[in-house]
């Protein structure tokens, strides 16, 4: 298994992604890594941690990278040797199974969608993102790779996460919600209206109807589904609602004195047990579900730690065949999609 790490994407590239990307082939044996970026930056990293002769790490350079700043399409054009760009090509070449993109959100989605391509059937491709909830884990899809979406880019992208839950969730038959603001199928905007329907008719999810936002941490089902604009609103405002909590819970231990102290020793263990689950680096990445090719985006603030997890699970994800899964799946609805064109 090879990954090709785009070593420049991000707030601390290269050292946190490099360093993460060390720590993923340490711990799996059966993992390579390549980083494509600036050579030298990366080789004087590789050199500090005693692994510049390891031969499941290479080095591939680019000498170009896209800021958080620039615009994603004219980036491309302008800069075809940004290293997002080059770390797609080795996947699409066959000389990577999957990529790591940390960095511009915008920039990676483009990159895959000019890079790899479409799987047949797919319209636009969408960030499929894991959120802890009390009963494991609910896929909220798009979190942000498209602000605007007709009906067909929902029902295409609950056909995705079904399946990308499925091998998540180990689940034979996840269940599938449209989010709204009301739990009937009368409730919505004109784009959450015309979808329900067409959501009923699937053959291949298990369609549970419309959910709310607070169904969302209850873990109501299995998948929400969402245009990428709301969904990138609940995705920054859930990891800034914990962010905030915690503080709120710290400031309230050292405010309440000894007793409030000596109690919080006593439950330490279950609360760090529980901020690890709402801890989203726990996740490394969101894959981009629809591209012809495993490739997953991370935040731009991402360390090595989100790094390490997101290499991980794009191994998991090329091992699990996610793309033949929804190949599969688009195939036995494709007959279907003309329905629904607008």
């Amino acid at each position: 298994m090879k990954i090709a790490v785009d070593a420049m994407g991000g707030d601390f590239a290269p050292l946190e992604i490099v360093l993460g990307s060390i720590e993923a082939i340490r711990e799996n044996p059966h993992m390579e890594v390549v980083l494509v970026g600036d050579e030298q930056q990366i080789f004087t990293i590789l050199k500090e941690n005693n692994e510049q002769k390891n031969p499941r790490i290479t080095v591939h350079h680019a000498s170009e990278v896209i800021g958080m700043d620039e615009h994603p399409a004219q980036a491309l054009r302008k800069k075809k040797d940004a290293s997002v760009v080059v770390a797609t090509a080795l996947v699409k070449d066959k000389q990577c199974d999957a990529v790591i993109a940390p960095g511009s959100t915008g920039a990676a989605v483009a990159a895959a969608l000019f890079g790899l391509g479409r799987i047949k059937g797919i319209d636009r491709p969408t960030i499929a993102t894991p959120i802890p909830t009390v009963n494991g884990v609910t896929v909220m899809l798009d979190s942000g790779a498209n602000a605007n979406s007709k009906p067909k880019h929902l029902v295409q992208g609950a056909l995705m996460g079904s399946e990308y839950a499925k091998l998540l969730l180990g689940k034979a038959n996840p269940t599938v919600g449209l989010l709204s603001i009301g739990e009937e199928a009368s409730k919505g905007n004109e784009v959450v209206l015309a979808t329900y329907p067409f959501l009923k008719k699937l053959k291949t999810i298990s369609f549970y109807g419309n959910v709310e936002g607070r169904d969302i941490p209850k873990g109501t089902v299995d998948v929400v589904v969402c245009d990428g604009f709301v969904g990138n609103v609940v995705l920054k405002f859930a990891e800034g609602l914990v962010t905030a909590v915690t503080q709120l819970v710290k400031d309230g231990i050292m405010a309440g004195g000894i007793f409030a102290k000596l109690g919080a020793l006593l439950v330490k263990p279950a609360i760090k047990k529980i901020g690890k689950r709402l801890d989203h680096t726990e996740n490394g990445g969101a894959p981009l579900l629809g591209v012809n090719g495993v490739f997953i985006i991370c935040h731009g603030s991402s360390k090595a730690k989100e790094i390490k997890t997101a290499i991980n699970i794009a191994g998991d994800l090329v091992d699990r065949k996610i793309i033949e899964h929804i190949q599969k799946t688009i195939e036995v609805e494709g007959a279907f999609k003309y329905e629904y064109d607008e």
